[in-house]
């Protein structure tokens, strides 16, 4: 990966797309859940999913971004379907290996009230109605995550889980994502100057609209 790689640690509806958009703005080559066509010149990447990519990798050679070379960052790496239920950023075996691996890696942490994380899950496609309850997820085994006060107790815990691993790293920042100053953080903590911040991706339907059952992953 290019040096100093950049990872997002966010859980779904946290942020990532904002990022995401912050960073290609700033003229970074992103990747979100999936590596599209367009972004990669290698065929066996194209229209892959990460998480499954960065765990062959990890088992196979011990660097989760052993492939990742042309890309500047990742701001959504879970993958979770009828097949899979993956969660690089909650993995401490995962975060250790980028780090001997890539010792310069920034990784952040966008943070939203936990309580509106969990409404806006169970408000996007099937996410929370389905995908997450009838998947084990680390600190979200089968059948919990089906309902506003779960997902508000696993939001927490993520967020506690990433305080205690990069207590005091200055490899790590977290940020609110409505802090006034935050895009001057983010700026700062990147070294990179940031030309665009603000909203992306918002929920467009309600908690009690239907499912999109054929969605593999919800965008963030």
């Amino acid at each position: 990966m290019i040096p100093n790689p950049i990872i997002s640690l966010s859980l779904p509806k946290s942020g990532t797309t904002t990022l995401a958009t912050a960073l290609r703005r700033a003229g970074l080559n992103v990747i979100d859940w999936r590596i599209r066509e367009s972004q990669t010149f290698r065929d066996d990447l194209k229209d892959q999913l990460i998480a499954p990519l960065m765990y062959q990798d990890y088992f196979d050679s011990g660097d989760p971004l052993a492939r990742f070379d042309e890309f500047h960052a990742i701001t959504e790496m879970s993958a979770i379907n009828g097949k899979m239920s993956m969660w690089p950023q909650t993995d401490s075996g995962m975060l250790g290996a980028i780090l001997r691996h890539h010792p310069g890696a920034k990784f952040l942490l966008s943070m939203r009230d936990p309580a509106a994380v969990a409404k806006s899950i169970m408000g996007w496609n099937n996410l929370g109605k389905a995908r997450l309850p009838r998947n084990d997820v680390p600190g979200l085994p089968r059948p919990y995550g089906g309902n506003v006060e779960n997902l508000t107790q696993w939001v927490n815990g993520h967020y506690d889980f990433c305080a205690r691993y990069f207590r005091r790293s200055p490899n790590f920042l977290a940020y609110e994502l409505e802090e006034k100053n935050v895009q001057h953080r983010i700026s700062r903590f990147l070294s990179l100057e940031l030309p665009w911040w603000g909203k992306a991706n918002e929920n467009i339907r309600r908690a009690d609209t239907p499912d999109a059952e054929s969605d593999e992953h919800a965008q963030t």
